[in-house]
């Protein structure tokens, strides 16, 4: 996440309204907008990583009642009416799959890291996260260290377990029965 943009307050709705008409995507976190990326954009390993594990999803998932999401779709964060982009969702919910601009229930979220959005991803956008009901799994994905973590809700819904991961196993992921294999999920980075 970057820096505040100079924009006045406003509503989540009043936000959704704006950033419909704007070139450059922006989150809406406690009432303020963020620009999702610099003017340069993401690097590449950090559009590979990401393109790796939503084909992996897409794949796993075709045939079943889930999809898979990248990049361009918002999460709505009902509780506290925050908006975000997460690098990848999958959702099965029929509400979401009917929905054209924004989902509210996913069962998964990744978020490939990078040096400017790290600290948020791991602290307030994970805080803001385990608000959402229908979320089984949040995992992490640094493609720099080639390393990644994923929390999963356990059955008291405010402990979220983390599990670290081991390179050699791959990125397990349980809400939707997968494990992307390490080699395939750097590959090319």
């Amino acid at each position: 996440m970057g820096l505040p943009q100079a924009i006045h307050r406003m509503s989540a709705q009043e936000f959704s309204v704006w950033e419909i008409n704007e070139p450059e995507r922006h989150e809406f976190f406690r009432g303020e907008v963020f620009k999702v990326f610099g003017m340069g954009g993401a690097r590449r390993e950090h559009v590979r990583v990401t393109m790796n594990i939503a084909r992996a999803l897409d794949n796993h998932l075709h045939g079943t009642r889930c999809q898979a999401f990248m990049a361009d779709m918002k999460i709505h964060v009902a509780a506290t009416d925050d908006l975000f982009y997460p690098d990848i969702l999958v959702t099965c919910d029929p509400r979401d799959l009917a929905a054209s601009l924004q989902m509210e229930h996913p069962k998964l979220i990744i978020e490939v890291l990078s040096p400017s959005t790290a600290t948020f991803d791991r602290g307030d956008k994970f805080l803001t996260y385990r608000l959402i009901e229908s979320l089984q799994e949040y995992a992490l994905v640094d493609p720099h260290s080639k390393t990644f973590e994923v929390y999963r809700r356990q059955a008291n819904p405010a402990n979220w377990l983390l599990t670290q991961g081991l390179t050699e196993i791959g990125l397990e992921l349980d809400s939707v029965a997968l494990t992307v294999p390490a080699d395939v999920l750097f590959e090319n980075v």
